[in-house]
């Protein structure tokens, strides 16, 4: 009965996880949905939706830690629960990061409008898809989902570093732009952590199946 009942407490652990994960994907989406639209209400709903978060994370955490002290989990479990440690800060800096595009997206609505060489959108929708199958591989414990995540990790570094490249450029040759220009920056920049999330998010899901560390650029090879 005693080992019913912990197993029980890591599935409502990993649920409450779970609805963590829903709240930060929700939050991007909507930020992006905002610099795409410019419906400013959306701003307003992606900082509700970061208390929500951040409220969120310290009962996951508290969850998490309260199964070590009491229950002592070893193997498998164990790393279950130091992975869900870990995910849960990942997931609430994606709300972060979703909370400064906002910003920068109510800043870039309150500008002159302008037309930038750079395509914001499909950044954002590959971020998407990175988070969205972080997230799938921890529902399903699937550790091939969760390399494909790492795979996509060096697009949006790239993606990244073109949108700098272009829009230092743009600041140089118009200086009556580099606030426009600056903002769309630092909303790149803020994709291009919430990748970096999603990568470590998916990091700790193979290290929870696996027992593998693949951090710091280690093979994929040698998680099998």
């Amino acid at each position: 009965m005693p080992r019913i009942n912990f197993q029980m407490q890591l599935a409502a652990l990993k649920d409450k996880l779970l609805a963590m994960a829903a709240l930060s994907q929700q939050a991007l989406s909507l930020s992006l949905e905002a610099y795409l639209t410019g419906d400013m209400s959306l701003c307003d709903h992606v900082k509700e939706i970061e208390a929500a978060i951040n409220t969120a994370e310290r009962d996951v955490d508290e969850m998490a830690y309260d199964l070590l002290a009491k229950e002592q989990p070893m193997a498998i479990d164990l790393r279950f629960i130091l992975s869900v440690i870990k995910i849960n800060g990942d997931l609430e800096r994606i709300g972060d990061q979703a909370t400064n595009i906002a910003s920068r997206t109510q800043f870039l609505h309150e500008s002159p409008k302008i037309s930038l060489p750079i395509d914001i959108p499909d950044m954002g929708e590959k971020v998407g898809v990175m988070i969205r199958r972080a997230i799938q591989s921890l529902l399903e414990a699937d550790a091939k989902l969760a390399e494909s995540v790492l795979a996509m990790d060096d697009e949006i570094d790239d993606m990244n570093r073109d949108v700098q490249n272009e829009l230092i450029e743009v600041m140089q040759q118009h200086p009556v732009v580099s606030g426009q220009a600056l903002n769309a920056i630092i909303i790149s920049r803020n994709l291009e952590r919430a990748a970096d999330h999603a990568t470590n998010i998916a990091e700790d899901v193979i290290f929870w199946v696996r027992g593998s560390d693949v951090r710091h650029k280690l093979s994929l090879a040698e998680a099998d």
